[in-house]
């Protein structure tokens, strides 16, 4: 079984925490995942994951953002949380220095991973990009993911109203600042079925052996 710690994460909005899943020996890298609109860490994606890739080494941490450890329901609007998962990195680079690290989250998480990227990134791991609102697809996102200098993994639901697997086909073409790569998810909207958590495992683990070389 996956052993797991808890760490608290000072920002200037208030205590953040990271939920780690721990690899037996040392991490071949660590994964930073935020949750979505709720904050909420506990998927089925990011469960997923965190049960998943310590055995192939990878230390996994589920960052619940400050508004959340304080007990809000719903996030700030954007950029507000920017700085409060910028510290979250730093944490991450400081606790497990000399491994590649990968940021990313679900849905607002992947967001602002996105807008917060930096060259020294392994790569950004996008779980339900929300392209745009469910309906609206003049306001497009696609600005917060073109300028990504580094590799991406998006992963999306066949059936996501926040973006079509056509609409995410172009969006990840667009700017071509970093490599990317899409897996639509078959059965999937925005959230991920239990059923699917295999096919995401498998993906994130072939993606995630190419950026610990």
């Amino acid at each position: 079984m996956t052993s797991t710690d808890i760490h608290e994460v000072a920002t200037a909005d208030g205590p953040g925490r990271l939920h780690v899943a721990l690899p037996e020996g040392e991490a071949t890298g660590v994964v930073l995942l935020g949750g979505g609109h709720s904050g909420q860490v506990r998927t089925v994606d990011l469960d997923a994951l965190a049960a998943a890739l310590p055995a192939h080494g990878w230390l996994v941490a589920r960052y619940e953002l400050p508004w959340r450890v304080a007990g809000r329901k719903v996030g700030p609007r954007p950029p507000a949380s920017d700085p409060a998962w910028l510290a979250g990195v730093a944490h991450a680079r400081a606790t497990w220095p000399g491994v590649p690290l990968v940021s990313g989250g679900r849905s607002a998480g992947a967001r602002i991973a996105c807008r917060t990227w930096t060259h020294d990134l392994a790569g950004i791991l996008a779980l339900s990009f929300p392209l745009h609102p469910p309906g609206k697809p003049e306001a497009s996102r696609v600005g917060e993911l073109a300028p990504v200098g580094v590799p991406v993994l998006a992963l999306s639901g066949a059936r996501d109203p926040f973006g079509s697997p056509d609409e995410l086909e172009v969006a990840i073409a667009d700017g071509q600042a970093g490599p990317r790569e899409l897996v639509v998810v078959p059965g999937a909207t925005h959230s991920f079925p239990s059923r699917t958590a295999e096919t995401l495992v498998a993906a994130v683990v072939g993606w995630l052996g190419r950026r610990s070389v």
